[in-house]
């Protein structure tokens, strides 16, 4: 991903912050997703990634949340299996309104050439367009125009 010019994301306190639009490719490093597309959605407090075959174990007294991501929007051919620990649990409303009990982690994002930690829950969102959804607490010093698309870059080809 290409970005031009300076920008502040990650950045506590940066006056101007990072423009971006409704809608990015994003890198997850810490999980092995190099891209996924990911809605930006002010109105979502936490963010949240799609999930498959979500299994919580115990290794060494820490609670790890094992699961695969299909990282690219009508592909289920091309999956990343993962791991990370759990660091909450948490009741979530979704877009519909329902309420559902989810396993939170917290792991890296990379968008506009910056990586800063953010908290994610784990979901099923087959029936969803975009697999993942960038909640405003992982916003720290960016700016949303929700007329653009895809102004941290695309991925290479």
């Amino acid at each position: 991903m290409t970005c031009s010019g300076e920008n502040s994301i990650g950045a506590p306190g940066a006056a101007e912050g990072t423009l971006i639009g409704w809608r990015e490719w994003v890198s997850l490093p810490g999980l092995g997703i190099e891209y996924i597309k990911a809605k930006i959605d002010t109105g979502a407090r936490t963010s949240a990634l799609h999930t498959f075959e979500l299994d919580v174990a115990h290794d060494a007294g820490v609670k790890i949340a094992r699961f695969g991501v299909h990282p690219y929007q009508r592909d289920t051919d091309t999956v990343t299996w993962c791991d990370a620990p759990v660091v909450d649990e948490r009741s979530v409303r979704d877009s519909g309104g329902h309420r559902e009990w989810r396993f939170v982690i917290q792991t890296p994002i990379r968008m506009a050439d910056r990586e800063w930690p953010i908290e994610i829950t784990l979901t099923a969102r087959d029936t969803m367009l975009f697999r993942m959804l960038v909640g405003r607490t992982a916003m720290r010093s960016i700016r949303v125009d929700p007329l653009a698309s895809f102004l941290t870059g695309r991925p290479p080809e």
